[in-house]
């Protein structure tokens, strides 16, 4: 369990020890102790460290007065309205002044003879069930005997009500319920191995010299038999376990307690498994705020979200501050039994949500963050990972396991939700841009666009163009396992002299019968020794500008007055022929790519260390000054930080011969292994 404040933000100790919010999400840096919000009761023990002054005072005994005032007013009620006078209804009266009125309905005469334990005959368990024609016949009688024209109007309608069809075939349908409900249930089993009884049975009666045992044994034996003696035990089986006598049942019962409505919940906690609940504070009471997915309360469906908890094994508990309540629950294990004033919002039953699979386009460190409701119950994530969503009940904090965690994780952890962080990322880069001082000679329409953009960004939930361009958040992904006649292109991404160009050329001269590069555009002349499309496709200008206004090519360039593009077109033809095609792209090639039908598994060959990178450009005959080492390793920085969302995997080139042994492992592993991949890839 958790515990929370009923502010939005820290939670500081005020001058009368009340324990009040600080009034909004900014941070109070004057106080020299802070506490968040929530806090996880059965965390690890550091957490529970922490401890604010308690706040019991007479409120809570002038709660306790109120709850007794309001039940000794209920009992007088009861007994006022046991004291009713008759004689007030007036049908009351008409019938104390004419008691002969009415007939006998013979079908609740009493029966004579013995009866049972509730006035019936031995083995009776339900009333006799009226039919059709009786009750018509009833009705008759009663509308004769009735002197009142009023009274005979209402049994006329009653009648023609139930000479209709539709009436009829309800009542017998009532009538046929009511006779199957009242049955005896089933004989309980009396063992669940009925097989193992039979095989004794056969092994004594095998040498039996009797016509019966040999009878017996051949049936016993027969395969239907023994069919039906298999279907027994498994029905028995099943049968025997419906009603554990375990102390680890979840139990459920609602019950008066101090003038209200409460319901007692038992819950079996193990001391691996954490309770997973978040509770904050309003006014004296303890709340629920929060069920996290894993916990032994989720598992148990009996606490919800908005319970007000009582008592805890005996302990009373409002009144007290929710660290109080997480030193209480500490060490509590075992058996947990709750009293709960039932949450007054009544929510659905909760279906079970579909696990989205979402890739991190950013870093989060919940230590970090000042907006997240339980600090404890943050999960840290970097930039590329993988983490099932499992539960979005709270649009803005939700419910997730890192891949590869779930076994080690028992409860979910917390993580921004997609428009939240959007938002808030928009917001905090308006701030930003008004904390840069302004230029001298800036323009009044430069300060309005300005205003506008801000605008923008404070909307960015209203703005897909700008959230999937800018605001990076998450991505739904899903696995995929490359077909073994489709490879998947691979795509090398890097700054100039990091080795990518090389790595390419390894591969394609080692297997050529397994790689190879896609052909490209060109609206230069075709030499002698050119063949059109095996080394390059040759288009005139006008065709080529067509094709790249389309958003036909990967990329494209000018070279000497001539033009040159890969396509998407010529990549997709040669993984029809079963090869893995290479590419060497710039990162603004990246979209293009990814929005085709193609694939791409994208690699990034960062460079090593600045010393290291002066050493590997040596041995290609290479000597760089130290400007260029740093714009080369500035360069893969901006790389990574503008387009690492999109890369798949990174290499670091500190040895080529390295670097090609994990570049090959990387692209084997596409064939035996499933990889995460975009969910609209695959729609």
């Amino acid at each position: 369990m958790m515990t929370t404040s009923h502010m939005n933000g820290h939670v500081t100790e005020s001058d009368g020890g009340g324990g009040g919010g600080s009034g909004g999400v900014e941070s109070n840096q004057e106080e020299p102790q802070q506490w968040h919000r929530e806090m996880a009761v059965d965390c690890p023990g550091d957490l529970g460290a922490r401890t604010l002054p308690v706040r019991r005072s007479a409120q809570l005994e002038r709660i306790r007065q109120h709850q007794e005032d309001l039940r000794r007013r209920r009992e007088e009620e009861g007994r006022n309205r046991q004291e009713l006078d008759l004689n007030a209804s007036i049908r009351l009266k008409k019938l104390s002044q004419n008691p002969k009125v009415g007939i006998d309905n013979p079908t609740f005469d009493p029966i004579e003879g013995p009866v049972g334990p509730l006035g019936l005959p031995p083995n009776l368990g339900a009333p006799t069930l009226l039919e059709l024609e009786e009750l018509l016949m009833s009705l008759k009688q009663v509308q004769h005997c009735l002197s009142d024209a009023q009274s005979q109007e209402d049994v006329e309608l009653v009648l023609q009500l139930v000479q209709k069809t539709d009436f009829q075939k309800a009542f017998n349908i009532h009538n046929s319920v009511a006779q199957h409900m009242n049955r005896p249930s089933p004989p309980f089993p009396q063992t669940d191995r009925a097989q193992g009884l039979a095989q004794e049975v056969q092994s004594m009666v095998h040498n039996s010299q009797h016509k019966e045992g040999l009878e017996l044994n051949t049936l016993l034996s027969s395969p239907h038999v023994q069919a039906v003696l298999l279907a027994h035990d498994c029905v028995a089986e099943q049968e025997m376990q419906l009603e554990p006598l375990t102390p680890d049942d979840h139990c459920e019962t609602l019950t008066q307690w101090g003038g209200e409505t409460v319901k007692i919940v038992c819950i079996e906690k193990a001391r691996d498994i954490p309770l997973g609940a978040t509770v904050r504070n309003d006014m004296d009471s303890v709340i629920i705020s929060r069920i996290v997915k894993g916990g032994a309360a989720e598992r148990s469906g009996l606490l919800h979200e908005g319970d007000e908890v009582l008592e805890i094994n005996g302990v009373e508990i409002r009144g007290k501050d929710v660290n109080e309540v997480f030193d209480i629950l500490a060490d509590m294990h075992g058996n947990l039994t709750f009293i709960l004033i039932p949450s007054p919002q009544t929510k659905p039953p909760p279906i079970k949500e579909t696990v989205v699979h979402v890739k991190a386009h950013f870093d989060y460190d919940p230590s970090d963050d000042p907006y997240v409701p339980c600090r404890e119950l943050g999960l840290c994530f970097q930039k590329g990972d993988i983490l099932h969503i499992i539960s979005q009940d709270d649009p803005n904090w939700w419910q997730a396991y890192r891949d590869g965690d779930e076994d080690n994780q028992p409860l979910a952890g917390l993580v921004p939700g997609k428009s939240f962080q959007q938002q808030r990322e928009a917001m905090k880069q308006t701030i930003e841009e008004d904390k840069e001082p302004e230029k001298s000679g800036k323009l009044w329409c430069a300060k309005k666009n300005k205003k506008k953009r801000k605008k923008l960004l404070y909307n960015a939930k209203q703005n897909d163009d700008y959230d999937n361009e800018e605001i990076l958040t998450y991505e739904e992904m899903a696995l995929y396992h490359q077909p073994a006649n489709r490879k998947r292109p691979i795509a090398l991404i890097g700054p100039p002299n990091c080795g990518q160009n090389e790595l390419r050329q390894r591969l394609l001269s080692s297997e050529p019968d397994r790689f190879g590069g896609a052909v490209p555009h060109t609206t230069r002349n075709r030499r002698d020794v050119e063949v059109s499309g095996r080394d390059y496709h040759f288009v005139s200008r006008q065709a080529f500008d067509m094709d790249a206004t389309a958003g036909k090519f990967i990329e494209s360039g000018e070279f000497e007055k001539n033009l040159y593009g890969t396509s998407t077109d010529s990549v997709r033809q040669l993984v029809n022929t079963g090869k893995i095609c290479l590419l060497c792209l710039h990162t603004q090639s990246l979209k293009i790519l990814r929005n085709s039908d193609l694939k791409p598994y994208i690699i990034f060959i960062a460079p090593p260390s600045q010393e290291r990178l002066r050493a590997l450009l040596a041995k290609e005959s290479k000597n760089p000054k130290l400007e260029e080492l740093r714009d080369i390793i500035e360069k893969a920085r901006e790389m990574e930080q503008n387009f690492g969302h999109l890369f798949d995997a990174a290499i670091v080139n500190t040895d080529q011969d390295k670097a090609y042994q994990e570049l090959l492992r990387l692209i084997n592993k596409l064939d035996t292994e499933p990889q995460w991949v975009p969910s609209s890839w695959l729609r």
